[in-house]
């Protein structure tokens, strides 16, 4: 069935802030201060939010007494945090790398991006990235080519570090560029994520992952099944505390809040924000941007 563009999210739609329910705060704070350059924007007795800039990336609330999830549970994959260039993405990398090599998991080029990854300490996924240009991207009927291929982090931050990176850590520029969840099954994540929030897809791994977007982005959100196929709804843990999702507009968000409830979907709209769950519990929150 093909969607109505009214049915579609607005393409100037991206992601925002990931909140993480956290147990040991000053580990966790230290860890994305020191590890990722981030900064404190707030701090109170329920969280701390941290960024680069103004820009809000990550949102710790202290969560005493929750558990880990296990390994198999839905729930976050990775926080993608995107950078506007390559030496900023090299000095982040280098920064992460020296303040514990153990926390780093592999590095990828996407065709689309060049990609690192790292877990925090409480095993929540993190990637750093930096896009390739728009123009370089592939499509075909819709979707964009993606791929895996070995990307040698010595050789990149060879190539791109410099001295200027390093020393304006924490002001240089980030944004949450994507969110990518551990789900149950990749076709009811499409039913939720495309035909009824209206991201499109931009592309698949058979049953195994789904990437969608909003406005021709390789993808702001993905889910697989790669440790949780089969998974049900998340039980209330440690690690992903919600999703922050911006439209431009409290139009958009009324049109998003029709099409759940034609879908029979519990939300709470207030007019200037919209908080809903997925199939597995993962709860989004829609704002204007």
């Amino acid at each position: 069935m093909t969607m109505l563009k009214e049915d579609k999210l607005a393409a100037t739609t991206h992601m925002n802030a990931v909140q993480l329910k956290v147990g040991d705060m000053r580990v966790m704070s230290g860890y994305y201060q020191q590890a990722l350059g981030l900064a404190v924007l707030d701090e109170t007795a329920e969280g701390t939010r941290l960024g680069r800039g103004t820009q809000e990336l990550v949102n710790l609330r202290y969560a005493p007494g929750l558990k880990l999830p296990a390994r198999g549970e839905a729930g976050l994959f990775h926080t993608a945090l995107l950078f506007s260039s390559q030496a900023d993405l090299a000095a982040t990398v280098l920064s992460a790398a020296q303040f514990d090599q153990g926390k780093f998991v592999g590095s990828s080029d996407h065709l689309v991006s060049e990609a690192f990854y790292f877990t925090d300490p409480e095993g929540n996924g993190i990637e750093l990235y930096f896009d390739r240009p728009r123009d370089t991207w592939t499509w075909n009927n819709g979707e964009v080519r993606m791929d895996t291929i070995y990307l040698d982090p010595n050789n990149y931050l060879e190539t791109h570090l410099s001295e200027q990176a390093v020393s304006s850590l924490q002001s240089a520029g980030a944004e949450v560029g994507h969110v990518h969840l551990q789900v149950g099954d990749v076709g009811t994540a499409r039913q939720f994520y495309v035909n009824t929030l209206g991201f499109d897809q931009t592309t698949a791994l058979g049953n195994q992952a789904l990437f969608v977007s909003a406005g021709g982005y390789h993808h702001h959100m993905a889910m697989n099944v790669w440790n949780s196929r089969g998974a049900g709804p998340r039980k209330d843990t440690l690690g992903l505390g919600e999703v922050l999702i911006n439209v431009p507009t409290t139009e958009e968000i009324g049109k998003l809040a029709q099409r759940l409830g034609f879908a029979n979907i519990a939300h709470h709209h207030t007019g200037a924000e919209l908080r809903f769950k997925d199939p597995w519990n993962n709860q989004l929150r829609v704002t204007v941007a």
